[in-house]
C-alpha cells in the first residue's frame, strides 16, 4: 500500500498521540510525583503520588499505603487526579476517531469528508488531552517549588523534590501535544474532493471534438454561400 504525505502524516500522529497516552497512563499510577529524603536517614526516600504514600527502605523494599480520602490530599494533587482521569479519556477517544478517520482505515460509504472530520476531531481531543496532562504536572511541580523556597517553613523540615512521574508527564504531554497538532495539519493538505489531472484530460478531451467538428460544419456550410456570389 502507497502512503501519501497526508497518511504519513496522519501514521506519525497516531504513533506520537499513542505514545503520549501510553506514558501519561504510567504517570498517572506512578507514586514518584513528589519526593524527599532526609540527612539523618539517607538511606529512607519518601514518594508521594495521586492514590498513595510509598517509601522505600534499604533492608525492607518500598512499602506503600493508599490514600484513605480523596479530601486529605494536598489541593494540586485533588486537581491533578481529576485532569489526569480527564486526559486519560480524551486521549483514547482522540485515538479511536483519529484510528477511523485515518487512511489506513477502510470503512464501507465512508466519505472522505467525513474521515477528515473525524481525523480533525480526534486530533482535537488529543490536544486537549496534552493540556491537561501538561496543566495538572505543572502545577505540582509549581506548589513543590514554591513550599521549597518556602522562608517561613523551618531549614530542618524535609522539603519535597520533583519526582520522576513529573518528567514522564511533562514527555507524555508533549507527545500528545505533537500528535495531535500533526492530525490537525494532516486534515488541511489538499482538497480530496477536486478532479485530478487525469479525470480533467479525459473530461476536456471530448468537449474539443465537438467544437472543432463545428467549425468544419461552419466550413462547408460556407462553401454554398460563396458560389452563389
Amino acid at each position: 500500500m502507497a502512503w501519501s504525505f497526508r497518511g504519513k502524516l496522519q501514521l506519525a500522529g497516531l504513533f506520537l498521540s499513542l505514545l503520549g497516552w501510553v506514558c501519561s497512563c504510567v504517570t498517572i499510577v506512578l507514586p514518584q510525583w513528589k519526593t524527599f529524603n532526609t540527612e539523618l536517614n539517607e538511606m529512607d526516600t519518601w514518594m508521594m503520588g495521586l492514590w498513595e504514600a510509598c517509601i522505600n527502605r534499604e533492608e525492607v523494599g518500598v512499602v506503600c499505603k493508599t490514600f484513605n480520602s480523596f479530601l486529605s490530599l494536598p489541593r494540586e494533587l485533588q486537581v491533578a487526579r481529576v485532569l489526569m482521569l480527564v486526559s486519560q479519556g480524551l486521549g483514547l477517544l482522540g485515538l479511536l476517531l483519529s484510528v477511523c478517520g485515518s487512511e489506513c482505515c477502510q470503512f464501507h460509504k465512508t466519505t472522505k469528508v467525513l474521515k477528515r472530520r473525524l481525523c480533525l476531531l480526534g486530533g482535537t481531543l488529543e490536544t486537549l488531552a496534552s493540556t491537561t496532562t501538561l496543566f495538572p504536572v505543572s502545577s505540582v511541580a509549581h506548589a513543590i517549588v514554591q513550599e521549597f523556597w518556602d522562608d517561613g517553613i523551618p531549614e530542618i523540615v524535609p522539603r519535597w523534590e520533583f519526582g520522576d512521574a513529573l518528567f514522564l508527564g511533562w514527555a507524555a504531554g508533549l507527545f500528545l501535544a505533537v500528535g495531535g497538532l500533526l492530525l490537525i495539519v494532516s486534515t488541511c493538505l489538499g482538497k480530496e474532493n477536486g478532479p485530478s489531472p487525469r479525470m480533467a484530460d479525459s473530461t476536456a478531451s471530448p468537449s474539443w471534438a465537438p467544437a472543432e467538428e463545428s467549425n468544419d460544419a461552419s466550413h462547408l456550410m460556407q462553401k454554398p454561400v460563396n458560389l452563389d456570389v
